[in-house]
This record gives C-alpha cells, sequence and structure tokens, in this order.
C-alpha cells in the first residue's frame, strides 16, 4: 500500500495521534518527541488537501454566480494590528479577525471550512478555521492581535493556540462569555 492510498482506520489513527499530542501538552505531560510533534502540527502552512480543494470550489461558485452584488467597503491596505474575535459555541466556532475598528477583515467558521454535524465543534476544527482566517487576514499585513473569546465550546483554546502558530503575535485574551446574573428569566427546561 502507497502513501498516496491511506485507508480511512490509518488517516483516522494518524488524526487520533495528533489529538493526543495536543490534549497532552494542554495538560502539561510533554516529553521532547511530543512537544515536537505537536510543533510539527501547528506550524503547518499547509492545509489538508481536501479543505484546500472545498476552498477553491466555493471560490469559483463565487465568480460563476451571477447575482447583484453589493459594492464591498474598501478598507485600509496596511493594518499591522488587529483583533481577533473567537466564537466558540457547543455546536460551531467561528474566528473573525478586524481592525482596531472592529471593521472585518477576514473571518471564517467550521462550515466554511467544510466541517459537517458534530464535527465543526471540535478543536481541529477550531485550528484549522483560525489558519483560514490568518490567511486571509496576512494579505493586510497584520502581524499583531488582541483576542477576545466567547463562549464555552472546545475550540476555545485551540482557535487562540493555531492564531499563535501561524505568526500573529497574541498581546492578550481577554474572555467576553456572557455570564448570568439572575435578571433575566431563564429559559424553560429542556424535556427529554
Amino acid at each position: 500500500m502507497t502513501e498516496e492510498t491511506k485507508t480511512t482506520e490509518e488517516v483516522n489513527d494518524e488524526s487520533a495521534a495528533q489529538a493526543a499530542e495536543i490534549f497532552s501538552l494542554r495538560e502539561g505531560k510533554v516529553d521532547k518527541d511530543t512537544a515536537k510533534a505537536a510543533k510539527a502540527l501547528l506550524s503547518m502552512d499547509e492545509l489538508p488537501d481536501n479543505i484546500k480543494k472545498l476552498l477553491e470550489k466555493k471560490k469559483t461558485e463565487k465568480t460563476d454566480s451571477k447575482k447583484k452584488k453589493r459594492k464591498k467597503k474598501v478598507l485600509d491596505k496596511k493594518v499591522p494590528v488587529g483583533k481577533a474575535y473567537v466564537k466558540a459555541t457547543y455546536n460551531n466556532t467561528i474566528v473573525a479577525i478586524t481592525n482596531l475598528n472592529g471593521d472585518v477583515l477576514s473571518w471564517a467558521s467550521a462550515g466554511v471550512a467544510g466541517f459537517k454535524g458534530a464535527k465543526k465543534s471540535t478543536p481541529y476544527a477550531a485550528q484549522i478555521i483560525a489558519r483560514i482566517a490568518v490567511e486571509r487576514a496576512k494579505e493586510f499585513g497584520i502581524s499583531e492581535v488582541g483576542v477576545y473569546v466567547k463562549g464555552v465550546g472546545t475550540g476555545r483554546e485551540a482557535a487562540v493556540r493555531a492564531l499563535n502558530a501561524c505568526g500573529l503575535v497574541v498581546t492578550f485574551i481577554r474572555d467576553l462569555t456572557p455570564i448570568a446574573h439572575n435578571g433575566c428569566r431563564a429559559k424553560k427546561p429542556r424535556r427529554v
């Protein structure tokens, strides 16, 4: 069996091994080999082939459609400092990179990257979409961001780590997760 024709089991084993390395890093159980492997995983400039193909396909679909388009707001071309907003819910993760005024330079979500269903809220999906958002934002010359994290999903930490691994300097991380203070009436309990 060649390297080109891997079975789905081998691919799943590889991704499970990569995930285990990242989790061991998070828990502080790190040996040198694991740290090197995790750094190599996070510092890869290449996106997975299936995600690249999906993004290219979506680009061609956008150019083919002949709908009436709104005129895009032209932003300053050079934006060295900006903000990164990470919204991590139980069902999805969304990363938006803005300038200091809050004008969006680039964004990505797990659905854009081709993840469906329960895979959208995984740390791996958060890592991939952070890379996509940073690649698009690099066109504006962004190099330094302050990160605002909102939500309690599993992609919170992975997205912030991926932003840092993609070459952006993370100056601060602020948690904007809303906290209930008995102000509003609670939702009725779910009947399961």
